[in-house]
């Protein structure tokens, strides 16, 4: 539990050029706050004490601002910037080293007891207030714009942005449906994208 712990206080200090020490990350910051109690409530869900873990996941949403269904599947690393705001669907799957910033929303569209959240992919990054509906799958390394709202894929290695979400920098602005494929390019600068300032710095971490 503990190096656990403190792997996701090093993921946050690698990701937010704010964080000027590893207690204050661990003190102060809601969105880890929410990961952990989420953690807590995912183990009692899937251990038979469903309405424990909807009890504790409410509590999270008071104390923190975010709200994480115990059932949604989550991987290591994974850390949300400010988090107030943030809503995680019961069916929704998050891989590793994932960043979402505050305010992101991963919704159903289906009133149907089913597979109907979005599934992130390993190293994505979600900007503010961006929206994904519906069982959707954003690929590795993709990223998706501030206030974006997506609807369908997202492939490997992009950066979409808008509403409609289209590809970054496609000249006729198309919107981002299944018939997009990875050749369609990426955005190298997507981190002006998100909705927050970007750092590469991880000095210190050690």
């Amino acid at each position: 539990m503990f190096d656990r712990i403190r792997e996701d206080v090093r993921a946050a200090r690698a990701k937010d050029p704010a964080a000027t020490g590893p207690l204050e990350v661990l003190l102060t910051y809601p969105g880890l706050h929410a990961v952990w109690l989420y953690r807590i409530a995912h183990w009692l869900h899937e251990n038979g004490f469903g309405l424990t873990a909807r009890l504790l996941s409410h509590v999270t949403r008071f104390l923190t601002g975010v709200e994480i269904h115990p059932a949604a599947e989550i991987g290591d690393r994974f850390f949300i910037d400010h988090g107030m705001g943030t809503v995680i669907g019961e069916t929704a799957e998050i891989g590793d080293d994932v960043l979402l910033y505050h305010g992101v929303t991963l919704g159903g569209k289906s009133m149907r007891r089913e597979k109907r959240h979005p599934t992130l992919e390993d190293g994505v990054t979600i900007g503010a207030d961006a929206t994904l509906l519906g069982d959707i799958t954003v690929g590795e390394n993709a990223s998706v714009g501030a206030g974006a709202v997506v609807l369908s894929d997202v492939p490997s290695g992009m950066t979409v942005t808008g509403n409609p979400a289209a590809v970054a920098g496609d000249s006729d602005d198309v919107p981002l449906t299944d018939d997009v494929r990875a050749n369609s390019g990426s955005a190298s600068d997507g981190d002006a994208l998100l909705g927050a300032d970007c750092c590469d710095d991880d000095s210190g971490l050690d």
